[in-house]
Order: C-alpha cells, then structure tokens, then sequence
C-alpha cells in the first residue's frame, strides 16, 4: 500500500503555499513530490519565519477564498431577488387579467340582461296592446250589434 503524507513543514526547500505531498512505495525508495497549486517559494531565513510566511499566505488564499464564496452567495441572493420579483409582476399580471375578464364577464351578463328584459317588456305591451285593440273591436261590434237590434 501506498502512504500519503503532507510535506511542507518537514521540507523547508519545498514549503510553498498550495502544500505538496509525497508518495512513497513500499518497494522502492523514491519519493514523488507533487505540487497541488502554483509553486511560491518563501525567502526564510529560518524554519520558522517559513511556517509564518506560509501560514500567513495561506490565511491570505483562505480570505480570498472566503471573499470568492460570499461574492457567489451575493450573485445567488442578487438573483433569487430578481426571479422573485420578475415572478411577483408575473402574478400581478395575471391577476390584472383575471379580474378584467371577470368584469367584462359581469358586464356581459348584466347587457344579457338587460336585453332580456327589454324583449319581455316589448313582448308584454306588444300583447297588451293586441288585447286592448281586439278589446275595441269586440266593442265595436257589440256597439255594432246592440244598434242593429234596436233600429
């Protein structure tokens, strides 16, 4: 099996940000050192000014990192804000048109009504006004009748 192992406090000349790591065989006795981001070489004068400056550049990277993901979290709200209100003037507008249709529906009902009404009027005085004219006529003839029977 193969042992995997950070190696930037053990190996000065190799402590660079972004960390390397060493792979040893088991048979072998090689080592592989792969860098895991872009090479940075410290300038210490000791082992420990190189775990500062190290750590240091990491806390920067970890910073930049952070501002990076907070920048994207701001971008995500930013747009769920304005799906959000793209959607709200969606559902104004389509409540804008189900109450127009409402009403146009109510004001074709009331019209329906009215002309309705309007045609039971016309039906209703046109028979009364048949009713009154044969009235006159039946009158007319009784008048007609009683004349004829007393002359």
């Amino acid at each position: 099996m193969a042992s995997f192992s950070l190696v930037t406090s053990s190996v000065p000349k190799f402590a660079h940000v972004g960390g390397a790591f060493a792979r040893r065989c088991m048979n072998k006795q090689t080592t592989v050192f792969l860098a895991a981001g872009p090479r940075r070489y410290i300038q210490a004068s000791s082992h420990e000014e190189a775990s500062v400056a190290a750590a240091k550049e990491a806390a920067k990277e970890a910073k930049a990192a952070g501002q990076n993901i907070k920048d994207n979290a701001a971008s995500a709200a930013e747009n769920v804000t304005q799906k959000t209100k793209e959607m709200a003037g969606k559902v104004s507008e389509t409540a804008q048109d189900v109450a127009d249709k409402a009403k146009q529906t109510v004001q074709d009902a009331w019209g329906t009504a009215k002309d309705t009404a309007q045609k039971a009027k016309d039906t209703v005085v046109g028979k009364a006004e048949e009713s009154k004219n044969c009235v006159k006529e039946k009158a007319e003839e009784v008048k007609k009748s009683m004349n004829d029977k007393l002359n």
